[in-house]
C-alpha cells in the first residue's frame, strides 16, 4: 500500500488514542497501566517475539482491557510503527536499547534501535499530522557534570555509543519541531528505579545480591553519584509533559535534585533489607575510564516552574517499597528493550 493510499485510508479513523512505544517495559508498563486507570485509550507497542509475550503486561492483557490494543512489531520497521500508529493522535516514544555495557560491543544495534526507531516515530508523525509527540531521552547525555545541578542547558557530551544514540535522537527530534512544526517534547529523566526494573540495573542489582545467600557483593565504580528518582514520580512527569501544550518545543529534565554515591546507596540498601554484606569490585561492570560517568544531579527547576510538578517519594521510601517488591519477585526476568 503506498503512503498516501494510507493517509487516506486513515485520517476518517478516529484519533484519541496514545501510542506508548516499549509498553512492556518498566517504565512503559507502569505508564500504560497508569493512563487505562484515568481513562485514556491505549496502543501498547512492544518488540515482536515468537511467544506473543507482552511480559509486565501480560496479566492486564489476560484482562481483555477495552481500553487497550496489544501491538506487537519492531521500532526499526516503518510499517510496522505506521500501523500502531495510524489512529492515534498521541505517541508517547519509550521503546529503547539502553544497557550501556552492550552498547560498547554493539554500537550499531544502539543506531538502528534507538536513531531510527526515534525517526520511524517522527516520520510517521508527520504523515499522520499527530498532535503531540513526546520522545525520551537520558540524563547520560550530559556525560560528567561540568557544573552541579544540570540544567538543560548544559552541555552534550555522550561518553557511551549508547549514549550518543540517545544525543542522536534527540536532535533529530529537535530537527523535525524546527523544520516541520511538529509539536514534540523531549521528557529526560534522570535515573529511574522501582519495582519491575531490569535486574541489570544498578538498584537491583544491588537489591537481588543483597537478598541472596553470598556473604559478598559485586559492584563496579562505587565512587559515582546519581539522581534517582521512583517510577511514579516519573509517570507524573510524563502525564504533565503529555498534557500540557507548554511542553511543545522543550527538552525537559526529570529529577530530584539529589544526588548520593553507589557506594552510599549500597549501604542504604544493606540498612533497609537487614543485610551486611562485604563489596568486591567485579570490573565486568566497570566503564572504560573515559567512558564513566562521575556525578549526574538534576536541575529540575524548570519542569517546577513550567508544569509544576514535584518529585513526593523520597529515596529511602522508593527503595523500601523497591525491596519489598524483589522479596516478593525474584524472578530473573530481564528485558533490554525498555527505558
Amino acid at each position: 500500500m503506498s503512503i498516501q493510499r494510507f493517509i487516506t485510508l486513515t485520517k476518517f479513523m478516529k484519533k484519541n488514542r496514545i501510542l506508548i512505544t516499549g509498553a512492556a517495559g518498566f517504565v512503559g508498563s507502569h505508564l500504560t497501566e497508569k493512563l487505562l486507570s484515568l481513562g485514556y485509550r491505549i496502543n501498547a507497542f512492544d518488540r515482536y517475539n515468537s511467544k506473543n509475550d507482552f511480559h509486565w503486561l501480560n496479566d492486564l492483557r489476560r484482562e481483555n482491557n477495552k481500553n487497550c490494543k496489544f501491538i506487537l512489531g519492531d521500532i526499526r520497521d516503518q510499517d510496522s510503527v505506521l500501523n500502531a500508529m495510524k489512529d492515534c493522535d498521541t505517541v508517547i516514544h519509550l521503546a529503547a536499547l539502553i544497557g550501556i555495557p552492550y552498547s560498547y560491543v554493539s554500537p550499531l544495534a544502539y543506531i538502528k534501535t534507538n536513531l531510527e526507531g526515534t525517526y520511524n516515530i517522527l516520520e510517521g508523525s508527520k504523515l499522520l499530522k499527530l498532535k503531540n509527540i513526546i520522545i525520551t531521552s537520558t540524563s547520560e547525555v550530559y556525560g560528567s557534570a561540568q557544573y552541579l545541578p544540570i540544567d538543560e542547558m548544559h552541555p552534550i557530551n555522550s561518553q557511551s555509543p549508547y549514549a550518543a544514540s540517545k544525543v542522536a535522537a534527540d536532535q533529530l527530534a529537535m530537527s523535525y519541531y524546527r523544520s516541520f512544526k511538529l509539536p514534540i517534547k523531549i521528557i529526560r529523566p534522570f535515573n529511574i528505579y522501582g519495582p519491575r526494573q531490569s535486574e541489570r540495573a544498578i538498584i537491583p542489582t544491588i537489591i537481588n545480591q543483597a537478598l541472596g545467600k553470598n556473604d559478598k557483593i559485586f559492584l563496579g565504580n562505587t565512587n559515582p553519584t546519581r539522581d534517582f528518582n521512583y517510577i511514579s514520580d516519573v509517570v507524573d512527569a510524563f502525564l504533565k509533559v503529555m498534557k500540557n501544550k507548554r511542553s511543545i518545543g522543550h527538552i525537559i529534565n526529570v529529577g530530584s535534585n539529589k544526588k548520593i554515591s553507589i557506594g552510599h546507596l549500597t549501604k542504604e540498601i544493606f540498612r533497609l533489607s537487614k543485610k551486611n554484606k562485604k563489596i568486591k569490585k567485579n570490573n565486568l561492570r566497570k566503564r572504560p575510564k573515559s567512558s564513566e560517568v562521575d556525578n549526574l544531579q538534576c536541575n529540575n527547576k524548570k519542569i517546577k516552574k513550567l508544569l509544576s510538578w514535584h518529585p513526593k517519594v523520597e529515596l529511602i521510601e522508593g527503595l523500601a517499597k523497591t525491596i519489598h517488591w524483589f522479596k516478593k519477585n525474584r524472578s530473573g526476568n530481564n528485558k533490554d528493550y525498555i527505558i
